[in-house]
């Protein structure tokens, strides 16, 4: 076989624009820096770029927007692959289903969907791409009515480790597909996905904020409310210190605020009066307990949930943890506000609790290696290295929480939410670990991949 040229391929070293643009990543402080990398715009640049690497002996690294480069493996004398393949997203309305090329983001998805009265379990910011996301769980704002993102894959196209191309579905290789969601990563490069979508009419959504002054009140209140929340509400509380930036309202920037945000599905118009109602429910007691600074809760079609969590569009740097936790109570209430609230020292611009309970918590029957979330909140923190705060103390609060938490530490994971490499990170029991492990051996029995497998889920390192 004659090897591609680095032209034909477009095969970057470091300093070249080939190389700039395939190792671009969301996360700033997480950047990758492989040996060389390649943009994937077909299934034959992928075929081209893994015989290259088989040829040089060298490991094959795989992502899209680099949101999750904080969690990976170091990529010295790899080959980084970024697959942005070329095509649209391909709606079929009538089976409610949609194919969606590697590379693609949810913010392209949800506008392909939306004219349909259709919508995808998305995340809370348009530009994340949907592989990884979907790949790794995938926590959406449908999810108390949906479940786990990765519950909505249908099948997967990927190229392997030979360059095959293959199709994992219900009826072809179903072993593959189930250990694909989320199974960890390391079976082959994913060219595209075709998931379920579900009917949306309308959805009520956005954040309120007030001053964190208030938390406690507002987050039992919350807290309260999570407890009896109807499946169509899937909702987070916020802690947030934001800097004095373009794109920061004022009235947000003027010391810790509390935000809760959202969405409450209208699967039908028939069904908005209800939406409404249910976000009036959570919402008016909430408002009674303080003034509200700002409020953009509204009634939107779907693409406009995208924009209701307010992520920064473009690439910042941030250090950041991830834990599940069972129910608080108001002991961990405490907790959580003596470590991130108002007084804390905390240098995290926001903390956040994620609802969960509905249908995250209800295993799926067609589902993959992670197919529910036996928790009551996913918990985030974050916060971006900028002027007096350093990466050290960042690392430093985020031992903090964790210690803070510890009694309602689950002790799982979701692997689209894990921000970092450093801390423990576990999501399939053993049964399911080894599971994957003899898939992952039967599709790439050399290791190509090897580098992309999630640290825990890789055999000889399991969970107990």
């Amino acid at each position: 076989m004659t090897l591609p040229t680095d032209q034909e391929l477009a095969v970057g070293l470091p300093g070249s624009p080939a190389y700039d643009e395939a190792t671009r990543v969301f996360n700033l402080a997480a950047p990758a820096r492989p040996s060389t990398a390649v943009t994937a715009r077909s299934v034959e640049d992928v075929r081209l770029a893994l015989a290259r690497a088989r040829a040089d002996g060298t490991g094959v690294r795989v992502h899209t927007t680099g949101h999750a480069s904080g969690a990976t493996r170091p990529m010295d004398g790899a080959l980084l692959i970024r697959t942005r393949m070329t095509g649209r997203v391909e709606i079929d309305a009538v089976h409610r289903t949609a194919r969606v090329p590697a590379g693609t983001t949810w913010g392209e998805v949800a506008k392909a969907a939306a004219p349909h009265g259709l919508a995808a379990p998305h995340g809370s910011a348009p530009g994340v791409g949907v592989v990884g996301y979907l790949l790794g769980g995938g926590v959406s704002f449908y999810g108390r009515y949906t479940g786990l993102a990765a519950n909505s894959v249908r099948a997967v196209e990927l190229v392997t480790a030979d360059g095959d191309l293959v199709r994992a579905d219900a009826v072809g290789d179903a072993e593959l597909l189930w250990a694909l969601r989320g199974g960890g990563g390391g079976f082959g490069i994913v060219t595209a996905v075709e998931i379920g979508l579900f009917p949306a009419a309308r959805v009520v959504t956005g954040g309120a904020y007030w001053s964190a002054a208030h938390a406690r009140p507002l987050l039992d209140t919350w807290r309260e409310w999570t407890r009896r929340a109807p499946r169509e509400a899937t909702t987070t509380l916020r802690i947030m210190n934001l800097p004095p930036v373009p794109g920061v309202p004022p009235e947000l920037a003027a010391g810790p605020v509390l935000c809760v945000d959202g969405a409450v599905l209208a699967a039908t118009g028939n069904d908005v009066p209800a939406a409404l109602g249910r976000a009036e429910e959570l919402l008016g007691p909430l408002r009674e307990i303080a003034p509200v600074l700002m409020d953009t809760w509204a009634p939107t079609d779907p693409v406009g949930v995208l924009s209701a969590h307010m992520d920064p569009e473009d690439p910042v740097p941030f250090i950041g943890d991830h834990q599940l936790l069972r129910e608080l109570g108001d002991d961990g209430a405490e907790a959580f506000l003596r470590a991130v609230g108002p007084g804390s020292g905390s240098p995290f611009a926001v903390a956040t609790l994620r609802q969960l309970g509905g249908a995250f918590s209800e295993s799926h029957p067609h589902g993959g290696a992670l197919s529910q979330v036996d928790a009551d909140y996913a918990y985030m923190g974050s916060g971006p290295p900028f002027g007096p705060v350093t990466v050290e103390a960042l690392e430093r609060h985020c031992a903090v929480v964790r210690e803070a938490l510890a009694p309602w530490d689950t002790g799982r994971t979701i692997p689209s939410l894990v921000e970092s490499g450093r801390r423990p990170a576990s999501h399939l029991d053993r049964a399911s670990t080894e599971a994957v492990a003899r898939v992952r051996s039967r599709m790439d029995p050399k290791g190509l991949f090897a580098g992309d497998v999630a640290r825990h889920t890789a055999a000889g390192q399991l969970p107990g």
